[in-house]
């Protein structure tokens, strides 16, 4: 807090830290929130076998389906930039835990597969990550808990809209421009 004095009389200014920690605007809480749960079911997952992985890999691991995803697929879901994604899926593959096969309805396309370990962690991943909604749904009740995830699941997809929206009025073209 500072205190500035304007000639008669002085005012109090709080000080925008100290504002955002009495007070947290939703990008505050939402990055608390992604860290601290990645930073739990990533330690849990190193501790069951798991230590190689990075944050970063649930941008693939995350929406991964057992019978295999494409790379634009898994772009899309995570909201992550596709080389972003190639990168990932070639780090994920020299550690074992996903490979590359043709796909099946489309030989010209690759679907990236979990492998025996990529299915582990998943499994892991997805026991962990409903343990920590579990013990949070007993903290404040499973009411309030489900209204929680509703509420959340209703700002997000509008926040996402929003963008969706903004980006693609960016790329309609200009009436009479030709562009």
């Amino acid at each position: 807090m500072v205190t500035v004095n304007n000639g008669d009389e002085e005012s109090v200014i709080v000080r925008r830290s100290e504002r955002k920690l009495k007070d947290p605007d939703l990008g505050i809480l939402s990055t608390r929130l992604l860290f601290s749960v990645q930073k739990e079911l990533f330690d849990t997952l190193a501790e069951q076998g798991h230590p190689d992985l990075r944050p970063q890999h649930g941008a693939v691991m995350g929406f991964l389906d057992e019978e295999g995803s494409r790379a634009t697929e898994l772009s899309r879901q995570s909201g992550t930039h596709k080389q972003v994604i190639g990168n990932l899926i070639d780090e994920l593959e020299a550690l074992e835990y996903v490979e590359r096969r043709p796909d099946p309805r489309d030989r010209r396309a690759k679907l990236i597969v979990p492998t025996r370990r990529g299915r582990d962690q998943m499994k892991k991943s997805d026991a962990i990550m409903a343990a920590i909604e579990q013990r949070h749904a007993e903290s404040i009740g499973e009411r309030q808990y489900a209204a929680f995830k509703d509420a959340f699941r209703e700002i997000t997809g509008r926040q996402l809209a929003q963008f969706d929206e903004a980006a693609a009025s960016r790329r309609e073209p200009r009436k009479g421009t030709g562009r």
